[in-house]
């Protein structure tokens, strides 16, 4: 596959994307964790300079729209530590398993998100990836790995699998070798990719792995299941050594939070996750604080019931925010809420582009007198 230009516009933090409705900034999250410091100046720049409320990406990053001042943002968002590599800042994209080390899965994977955070911005030639390059890691629930990032490890009790564009390649590592391996892959890629964006976009994705012995060869080509879903309600964290501690995930309707709400999650003071599909988890509380801070974000519009009819219903931008869209997607998949069928993902799009549309969800596009099912 060949494209027009090299570079894709995704945006960034300082590669500004100007929008229907102004300038717009993402700011990468590896792992999707922030700090309550972090959340709040990002609240703090959405109500003063931008649109008023962040977003939440499917890759697990948070995105500003409508800024009226993008070098004041860009200046804030290096002083609050959230832009660490001016050259790499768009390539930081790794998505983890939100409750790995608190709750489930085989292994704690949170500092291997650290690991290879810091070798994409130790290496010169990774600043240039696309934007829309990105890395999984599976701590061995098979959340995240269904995502079918374009490279990704999974742990496993027979030793770590290497995925490429989702797709099992049959290589096996060894822990201590998953980081590396998924940066080499990273660099053979941007060293041959031309003007491709993604993996799959390859003749051949195996040319990035030749030199790999194959140790589960009936495993090629299988895709991992996409298990993944946002951890939602009250969660006991059951690996944290501190008796009693628990974490509160809450899903974000059509990934919208108003900065407002913003503030009052940094209020509590405690660690933050932001997962890919559109929820927040706030860490490592006591049931006290966890019980005060649900009494306030319920009513606020977090979600805390797994089975709220917001959990399977999903939007792109829309109008007035992206002049391609023919209509405001987000107020009409709002407005039909309890209207499909119960437990089919649906995701409303305002034009054939369908942006950020989930994997198996059904894909309503805007025809500009209603919607139609998208066909493959």
């Amino acid at each position: 596959m060949t494209r027009s230009r090299d570079q894709d516009a995704c945006p960034g933090a300082l590669q500004v994307h100007q929008a229907a409705d102004g300038a717009l900034m993402r700011v990468r999250l590896p792992g999707g964790v922030i700090s309550a410091a972090g959340l709040a100046t990002l609240a703090h720049l959405a109500a003063d300079q931008g649109g008023g409320a962040l977003e939440l990406t499917s890759r697990g990053s948070l995105q500003i729209r409508g800024i009226t001042d993008p070098a004041r943002v860009a200046d804030a968002l290096s002083g609050a530590g959230l832009l660490p590599s001016p050259t790499h800042e768009r390539v930081r994209n790794i998505v983890c398993s939100p409750l790995s080390g608190r709750r489930g899965g085989l292994a704690d994977v949170r500092g291997w998100v650290t690991a290879l955070d810091r070798a994409l911005q130790a290496d010169a030639a990774l600043a240039a990836l696309p934007g829309r390059f990105w890395f999984s890691i599976d701590d061995g629930r098979g959340d995240v790995s269904g995502l079918r990032a374009d490279v990704g490890v999974q742990i496993t009790d027979g030793g770590v699998i290497l995925l490429l564009a989702g797709a099992d390649t049959g290589v096996r590592l060894a822990a201590g070798d998953a980081v590396s391996a998924m940066v080499e892959v990273a660099r053979r890629f941007q060293a041959v990719r031309g003007t491709r964006w993604r993996v799959k976009e390859l003749d051949d994705p195996r040319q990035l792995i030749s030199d790999h012995g194959v140790a589960a060869p009936a495993a090629v080509g299988r895709y991992a299941h996409h298990t993944g879903h946002p951890p939602v309600g009250w969660i006991a964290q059951t690996l944290d050594p501190a008796p009693h501690r628990v974490a509160l995930g809450a899903a974000v309707p059509l990934g919208v939070l108003p900065a407002r709400t913003a503030e009052f999650l940094a209020a509590i003071e405690a660690p933050l996750v932001v997962t890919p599909w559109r929820s927040v988890v706030v860490c490592d509380l006591t049931e006290d604080v966890a019980d005060a801070a649900l009494r306030v974000l319920a009513p606020l519009g977090l979600v805390f019931d797994q089975d709220s009819p917001w959990l399977t219903l999903s939007a792109c931008a829309g109008s007035p925010g992206c002049d391609k869209s023919l209509s405001d997607v987000r107020a009409d998949a709002a407005a039909a809420l309890t209207e499909g069928t119960p437990g089919v993902h649906r995701h409303f799009v305002g034009c054939p582009r369908a942006c950020g549309s989930p994997r198996d969800a059904e894909v309503l596009v805007a025809t500009g007198h209603g919607y139609r099912p998208r066909h493959p």
